[in-house]
């Protein structure tokens, strides 16, 4: 399924359909319960993490990150700008590569793929801030970090459509000259208040999104990181600590489990983790045809797609599960303590 809806996407094929005629007045009943139980809090605007992070390493010329796609990347349902993925990916890619990094963060709560077009050009013809301000050249980031997906399944937009839109992205983005890794669809089936059979049917249309994005993203030189069930079995085993207060955006806990995940992967594409991109047998890792690859890593969280020569894939699984720091010490209070640290600084 996910290769056909890459396939609609690149030959303009149409939606692709997930339900049958019979379930659809059972799922409507549904929609409208899970409408009245999720969002029931009141998410944040999420704060701006746009600024230089790392600043302990000096005042050099940085990396430039940017970040895109919707609110799970925006940031949504934290209060403070060090909590959003963002901030904590800027803070932790600056820690492994001892240089500053210049985030810039273009992402839209409630944002589709079809927004993916102005976010680009937004990222690309913006000036950049202290020393990666001057010429074009300079404006274009290092590395960018997509996450996107959620609002397309949950808005019904014809998958064909989204990968479609999300191809077009990271082709404008590696011609550029960015690196770009992308953090798939996350399984809509986590969320607690949806019921079955809603829960089923959101599962299997995000997971299928998932793996045709993987698809899409690394025939266009980018690689991708599964979200899943938003990292792991953290979700299903705390919702209460790793949802939000709406009950559908992650709390500060569930967004440094999703950066703890992007990070090892934004760190390899620039060069900078210790592993290489060899397989490692003993961690079930695997040179898959990439449809396989991205069906693989589509059903489990935090497993990484890496093109290598069409129609083959790494699939890997850098993930440690390691104890999450706390998202206060992800980004320090003042600048005095960030530089002290090295770790980040909000603008």
């Amino acid at each position: 399924m996910a290769r056909r809806i890459a396939a609609g996407a690149a030959y303009g094929g149409g939606s692709i359909g997930l339900l049958g005629a019979a379930g659809i007045g059972v799922v409507l009943a549904e929609v409208q319960l899970a409408k009245r139980s999720v969002g029931g809090g009141t998410a944040p605007v999420p704060p701006s993490g746009d600024g230089w992070y790392g600043l302990a390493f000096g005042h050099t010329q940085p990396l430039r990150m940017g970040m895109l796609g919707d609110s799970t990347a925006a940031g949504q349902g934290v209060r403070r700008a060090g909590q959003t993925p963002g901030a904590l990916l800027a803070s932790g890619l600056a820690a492994v590569a001892e240089r500053p990094v210049d985030l810039r963060n273009v992402a839209l709560p409630g944002a589709r793929s079809d927004d993916l077009e102005r976010q680009v050009s937004q990222l690309l013809t913006a000036s950049g801030s202290g020393a990666a301000s001057g010429s074009a050249a300079d404006r274009v980031p290092d590395v960018c970090v997509i996450m996107i997906g959620a609002n397309d399944v949950t808005h019904r937009m014809p998958a064909t459509e989204s990968v479609r839109c999300l191809a077009a992205a990271v082709r404008r983005l590696r011609t550029a000259g960015a690196e770009v890794v992308v953090g798939t669809c996350p399984d809509l089936g986590t969320i607690e208040p949806v019921y079955q059979p809603l829960r089923w049917l959101a599962r299997r249309a995000s997971r299928q999104l998932a793996a045709a994005q993987t698809i899409v993203a690394v025939e266009q030189g980018g690689r991708t990181v599964s979200l899943g069930d938003l990292l792991g079995p953290e979700f299903a085993a705390n919702p209460r600590e790793l949802f939000g207060p709406d009950n559908y955006h992650p709390s500060a806990e569930g967004y440094a489990t999703a950066a703890m995940a992007v990070l090892p992967t934004l760190c390899a594409v620039l060069g900078l983790w210790p592993e290489t991109d060899h397989l490692d047998a003993s961690r079930d890792e695997d040179m898959l045809p990439v449809a396989k690859a991205a069906s693989a890593a589509a059903s489990r969280a935090g497993t990484e797609v890496t093109g290598v020569r069409a129609p083959w894939a790494l699939l890997k699984h850098r993930r440690r599960r390691h104890p999450l720091p706390s998202p206060a010490e992800a980004t320090p209070e003042d600048a005095s303590t960030a530089e002290a640290h090295g770790v980040g600084r909000e603008a």
